[in-house]
């Protein structure tokens, strides 16, 4: 009994020092509650699946962002400012987060790119560029592999995908990230992983930590949530995508943070991020590496003027 209340009181205490850190954190009851940075939409596709987007700015070309694992569209947020006023942006929340409806989701790689597709075709959408972050890079090769003739450019940003694992590495993570985990962690440990997403954590990226917190109060959507985080991380190991990555025929921007803290898993392999984008040159074709310096796994955020800079001008490229 007597640790019982020792944990508890531990538990208080965290919880009131996150108060002072963060004096407006507040549950929400649902995601849609949660604030994003532009007007919210919402397409229905196969499944009673509901896809929450934002969709900004005009232009020639239509970027599709799509995001990682356990973020959200408005991760995108710096990004659609900078671009939308070259191109049309449309950020989505994957099936499972942020606006998009929640359920039982396979949430494999493959499920998620034909979701995207799904979209795709329900907004008429023939040609798009497609660009992902961490595993939304992966589900993008994944969904440019399947069809090939809607993607014109692929822009991926710290994407998963490229470093590879053992069979008993893909143990360690499906172990690692439980439904469970995700649903019981901590407040100070929320903030201690997402800071690991940075070199240095920006002030203006706090919002993310009180989102997270916020989506502890929405009931059985939130559990959703928990059990959809676990279940992409199997898919992630579950569906690599490292072979087939010589079958990408279209132009592809590979952007990491020299510091990124992520990958390589610095658990597993540890070593130089630039590697990773080193064998993203070896095996895409028609691939341009760009690394950015003093950013880490959330180099869009973190370093947005930059990397915005360098997507305009890989977007104003001509194609193959």
């Amino acid at each position: 009994m007597k640790q019982l209340i020792t944990i508890g009181l531990l538990l208080i205490g965290i919880q009131l020092q996150a108060q002072r850190l963060y004096p407006q954190l507040e549950k929400v009851q649902s995601f849609d509650q949660i604030e994003y940075p532009y007007a919210v939409q919402k397409q229905q596709i196969s499944n009673n699946i509901t896809i929450g987007y934002m969709d900004e700015g005009s232009g020639n070309q239509t970027i599709v962002f799509v995001h990682g694992l356990g973020s959200y569209a408005p991760a995108w947020k710096k990004t659609i400012a900078g671009l939308k006023d070259h191109f049309r942006c449309i950020a989505i929340d994957l099936p499972g987060y942020g606006r998009s409806s929640k359920g039982n989701y396979a949430a494999s790689m493959s499920f998620y790119a034909d979701a995207i597709h799904e979209f795709l075709d329900s907004l008429g959408l023939e040609k798009v560029v497609l660009a992902g972050h961490s595993m939304g890079g992966q589900i993008s090769i994944v969904a440019t592999l399947k069809r090939p003739e809607r993607v014109q450019k692929l822009l991926l940003i710290s994407p998963a995908g490229i470093e590879t694992f053992t069979e008993g590495e893909k143990d360690w993570f499906r172990d690692a990230i439980t439904a469970k985990g995700v649903m019981l962690t901590p407040l100070n440990s929320i903030e201690e992983n997402l800071g690991h997403n940075f070199y240095k954590f920006p002030k203006d990226a706090e919002f993310m930590i009180k989102d997270r917190y916020a989506m502890t109060g929405c009931g059985d959507d939130f559990l959703w949530y928990c059990k959809v985080v676990e279940r992409c991380v199997q898919g992630m190991v579950n569906e690599p995508v490292i072979r087939d990555l010589p079958q990408l025929n279209v132009p592809t921007l590979v952007v990491f943070g020299e510091a990124d803290k992520l990958i390589p898993n610095r658990y597993l392999h540890g070593g130089s991020t630039e590697k990773i984008g080193e064998r993203a040159l070896k095996y895409i074709r028609h691939s341009e590496l760009f690394m950015v310096k003093k950013a880490g796994h959330f180099v869009m955020f973190e370093k947005a003027d930059e990397v915005n800079a360098k997507m305009i001008e890989f977007m104003q490229q001509s194609g193959l």
